[in-house]
């Protein structure tokens, strides 16, 4: 007969509670069966990634002008991934698709925002806009803290093997063609003079624009390349009819 005083019998959850044990055994096995749930699929997935329409690997100058943009270490002061929140979108644009940065290798998402986010900055201005802005950015821009790179206005373009770049980036799934590989040299001179034919091209990488960009159209230098990665970013694809898509996708996933 129980007595008033009589403390229940401990359920068997308390039981596993106050068992340091058991309750290290039962974390593990519950983690364990999380981890091969969320992992094992990627197993026998190809892409994470839902493919949009308009994204295409960067053209051979656009390329040298991201590689441009690495070596002086831009990402340290700008992002490139604008984040699906009210403040962001109204300043920068519509947030940012997975799909958008999928041949990038690698990615410049970011965190530092010493300068605004990239991520949606192609038409946004002119290119003499941003040349003068490199050539001298508090000229533009008066507060700003960046510093000139004047020098790319003056910098002869040296790719001597932008093919084996295109190569390269082939291995690592980035759809280069045979055809882009080959002509890669001819195409990097080719986008930023508006006198040669470009049919082929523009075939090949739909949306780029062929025109000189940094006002000297006698020369190939490296500002024409920043200047033309940067007016490419953030126009490749029609990101409310994307995002619409990967929404659709999602659902079907669940």
């Amino acid at each position: 007969m129980n007595t008033p005083d009589a403390k229940p019998a401990p359920s068997r959850h308390q039981r596993l509670e106050r068992n340091i044990t058991l309750m290290a055994v039962a974390t593990f096995i519950a983690v364990a069966i999380g981890g091969i749930v969320e992992i094992a699929p990627l197993f026998w997935i190809d892409n994470t990634i839902e493919k949009v329409e308009g994204m295409r690997p960067y053209t051979p100058l656009e390329l040298a002008g991201r590689d441009i943009y690495v070596r002086e270490g831009c990402y340290s002061c700008h992002s490139q991934m604008i984040r699906p929140f009210r403040d962001e979108v109204e300043r920068y644009g519509h947030y940012s698709l997975a799909a958008e940065s999928m041949y990038d290798h690698p990615f410049q998402w970011g965190s530092k925002r010493t300068g605004p986010d990239l991520a949606r900055v192609g038409g946004r201005y002119s290119d003499e806009w941003h040349v003068q802005h490199l050539v001298n950015p508090q000229a533009v821009v008066p507060e700003s803290v960046m510093p000139p790179y004047g020098f790319m206005k003056k910098t002869d373009l040296t790719m001597p093997n932008i093919g084996a770049n295109l190569a390269a980036l082939r291995r690592v799934g980035v759809p280069y063609t045979d055809a882009d590989i080959t002509s890669a040299a001819k195409d990097l001179a080719a986008q930023a003079d508006p006198d040669t034919d470009t049919a082929d091209f523009l075939k090949r990488y739909p949306k780029a624009q062929v025109r000189d960009y940094d006002g000297d159209p006698k020369r190939l230098t490296e500002m024409d390349a920043l200047v033309a990665y940067l007016q490419m970013l953030g126009t490749l694809v029609d990101v409310n009819r994307a995002a619409a898509q990967e929404h659709l996708a999602a659902e079907k996933g669940r």
